[in-house]
């Protein structure tokens, strides 16, 4: 098992690909595991001429989870993300994150650009005042009370997806074995609740933004209905020469009918950026 270390917390991550090629790291969202970005996807990247690293942040997964009540922020997070390229020896890399993702590769590019190749921020924001509030239902999922059984985790996540995801694209037999595979994996409900107070507790990255010279990135769903796509509009306006693209059809995640789109977009932009 490969794991980086940031001082106590210990970071789970896997790679694709080959060693000699330039690295592509992908960070996921809120409560979000690794084997969300199936291992099928990450071999998409990877043939397109990538190492493509994907990794647990803390609080999920396989890495760290710090009960007790350790406070982080986002930017805690930013490090763990150079934890891992340090742990692969990449000095510099492509990076692009989901949603909580987002947030974190925004803040790797704020805290250190020097070390980034480029950024891809999917159906993120930047933080601050919110263009535009969430759909109520889909905060609702958002909020929900956490499960207390195996079935009751299945059952809640399938019903999420039905309100945040891609329209046209559900699949209930999928999502029920993603489900399983996730609970069996790691359930930490408090380790959710960890990482939702580090985005609340994490000031805005809109000045910041601003001030960013690297190739970035911003990708958004036209269905987004958890994260308005006027957050990722903002998103490109603040970051100067910045590219905004939008999917249609996507909502607040990443079917395997999207997957294709979203590496072309990916890897097309990481690969003019350099």
């Amino acid at each position: 098992m490969a794991t980086a270390k940031n001082g106590d917390v210990e970071i789970y991550f896997d790679t694709f690909g080959h060693e000699t090629d330039p690295v592509l790291l992908l960070v996921n969202g809120f409560g979000s595991q690794c084997i969300n970005f199936k291992e099928a996807w990450c071999e998409k990247f990877a043939a397109e001429g990538f190492q493509v690293v994907r990794f647990d942040n803390r609080d999920v997964g396989l890495s760290s989870h710090l009960k007790g009540g350790l406070d982080y922020t986002l930017a805690d997070m930013a490090d763990d993300g150079f934890a891992v390229l340090d742990a692969v020896g990449a000095p510099k890399a492509h990076i692009a994150g989901w949603s909580m993702g987002g947030m974190i590769v925004q803040s790797m590019a704020i805290a250190h650009p020097e070390r980034v190749l480029s950024m891809t921020s999917v159906m993120s924001s930047p933080g601050g005042t919110p263009v535009a509030a969430p759909d109520p239902e889909a905060m609702a999922v958002l909020t929900a009370p956490a499960p207390k059984t195996r079935q009751e985790s299945i059952d809640q996540y399938v019903a999420a997806q039905h309100v945040i995801g891609s329209p046209g694209f559900f699949d209930d037999e999928r999502l029920a074995a993603d489900a399983a595979a996730i609970y069996d994996r790691s359930f930490d409900p408090g380790g959710r609740a960890r990482q939702m107070a580090a985005i609340m507790q994490s000031p805005s990255r809109q000045d910041a933004l601003k001030t960013l010279t690297i190739p970035s990135h911003v990708i958004h769903g036209d269905k987004d209905r958890l994260v308005p796509i006027d957050a990722g509009r903002l998103t490109a306006d603040l970051i100067p020469g910045s590219t905004f693209t939008v999917i249609e059809g996507m909502g607040h995640d990443y079917p395997p009918q999207l997957w294709d789109e979203i590496v072309g977009h990916v890897t097309k932009f990481a690969k003019s950026a350099v």
